[in-house]
């Protein structure tokens, strides 16, 4: 069931609430932990974090202080969320969606617009693995503002960056080999790496990111196959790398003959130009930009650009033995947007939202307990001594906020302190006040944490 639901963490409440039903799971049993749940069903643990949630809106679940989860004594299903307290999600790194985007009316007047035209049936059907030629074409068009020389031929259009990201390991690495990444990253690069068995070592990171003389000791000592940063807005400590840092990084990575996946979902919320990765080293770094970060992940669009085109149509044929194709429609509709400036237009949008949200989250959470860049639309909060991460989202979860513990995005044994804090999955600007008002009330009393800790 779970393969087939239309969503991950929905197929896993379903097959929740089948099994309350039939009687296979038995009212008042003990769920077991949510990395457990998350490595026997090979899914991130956001993923079962965001199940928890919803079957806990559901009121399939309920969670008891120092105990855990447990199925609701008197749940039956389908309308016992009624009687659940709502939930704000902030634990969703998606873009939020002001009414300046007006996805309303973009959404059925650019696809009407599409099926409308001469050629407008071809986008429902089947296309190449690479991407239909005029796909490739804007998508070329659109990274060269980041990223200086790409040619479509270098360009692959895929179904979101995951798919993206699991292509392209798949071509790259094999089974034990190293992939560096920060101490801190991003848990889809976790979850290709237990599909694949590959290994992960830690970089350390400060402020600006990846330190590159940590990179050069991992690569004199562990021989990484591959390098996976995210370069501008790390997820999840939102750092942007300098240009004096990407630039030694390259150079590692060429000394040691390390490939560079570069995924950079935020690089267009920011307003002024970095120097790409991929662009100091084109020949040995594959670029990924998904439009999932800067529009919406509605989309499930993504352009990836390879060193070069024979590799290109190499990705092409894992995404044919995977995917098949990028869907087609929302491919020809991305087009439309970057071709008439649709894109620009909402990325602007939310850019500017983000800086609103995040102007909120300073003022109710202080300047100094967390690191965020103006113009994302996450921040990563550092918890103060009293709290563990993993009880801190716990206790905001049974109040009502969902959030990320440290120990999803931790690639290091013992993480710090800190949780990720999604700003734009809330509604409104009221809504997300309301959650960030009890995170902070809630950091502020050790008194909860001192029995969490017990």
């Amino acid at each position: 069931m779970i393969e087939d639901a239309r969503l991950k963490y929905l197929g896993i409440v379903e097959a929740l609430e089948a099994d309350i039903q039939s009687g296979r799971v038995a009212r008042g049993e003990r769920l077991p932990p949510q990395r457990a749940i998350a490595e026997a069903l090979k899914v991130d643990l956001t993923t079962v974090t965001r199940a928890f949630n919803e079957a806990r809106r559901r009121g399939l679940v309920e969670a008891q202080a120092g105990r855990g989860t447990f199925i609701s004594e008197g749940s039956d299903g389908p309308g016992a969320a009624e009687h659940a307290h709502p939930l704000i999600d902030l634990s969703m790194n998606i873009p939020p969606q002001p009414a300046e985007a007006d996805f309303r009316r973009a959404f059925p007047q650019g696809i009407a617009t599409i099926l409308g035209s001469a050629r407008g049936m071809l986008s429902l059907h089947y296309q190449a693995s690479t991407g239909a030629e005029p796909d490739r074409r804007a998508a070329a068009n659109w990274l060269a503002r980041r990223l200086d020389g790409v040619t479509r031929d270098r360009v692959v259009v895929t179904g979101g960056a995951q798919s993206a990201l699991f292509a392209i390991c798949e071509i790259l690495l094999d089974r034990g080999d190293v992939v560096a990444a920060g101490a801190m990253t991003y848990p889809g690069l976790k979850a290709v790496a237990a599909q694949k068995g590959l290994i992960l070592e830690p970089l350390a990171m400060d402020g600006e990111g990846i330190i590159p003389d940590a990179f050069a000791q991992v690569c004199r000592e562990k021989a990484p196959k591959a390098l996976y940063l995210i370069p501008s807005i790390d997820n999840p400590t939102t750092a942007t790398l300098p240009e004096a840092r990407r630039r030694a990084l390259v150079a590692v990575a060429r000394q040691h003959g390390v490939t560079i996946i570069e995924d950079d979902p935020y690089a267009p919320l920011r307003p002024e130009r970095r120097v790409a990765l991929a662009e100091l080293a084109s020949d040995i770094t594959w670029h990924i930009a998904t439009l999932s970060k800067c529009a919406t992940p509605a989309l499930r669009v993504a352009y990836v650009v390879a060193p070069t085109a024979s590799q290109a149509l190499r990705l092409a044929g894992v995404l044919r033995a995977t995917l098949l194709m990028a869907p087609p429609l929302m491919s020809a509709l991305a087009t439309r947007w970057i071709v008439e400036g649709t894109l620009d237009r909402i990325t602007g949008a939310i850019r500017a939202e983000n800086m609103e949200r995040q102007k909120l989250a300073a003022t109710i959470l202080g300047d100094g307990n967390f690191a965020a860049d103006p113009h994302g639309h996450h921040l990563w909060l550092r918890l103060p001594d009293h709290w563990r991460a993993a009880d801190f989202a716990d206790h905001a979860d049974r109040a009502g906020v969902s959030i990320v513990p440290s120990a999803a995005f931790a690639v290091v044994a013992h993480p710090r302190e800190a949780v990720r804090i999604s700003l734009g999955v809330a509604p409104d600007r009221d809504a997300l006040e309301d959650a960030l008002t009890l995170l902070a009330g809630l950091m502020s009393q050790p008194s909860l944490a001192a029995r969490a800790v017990v």
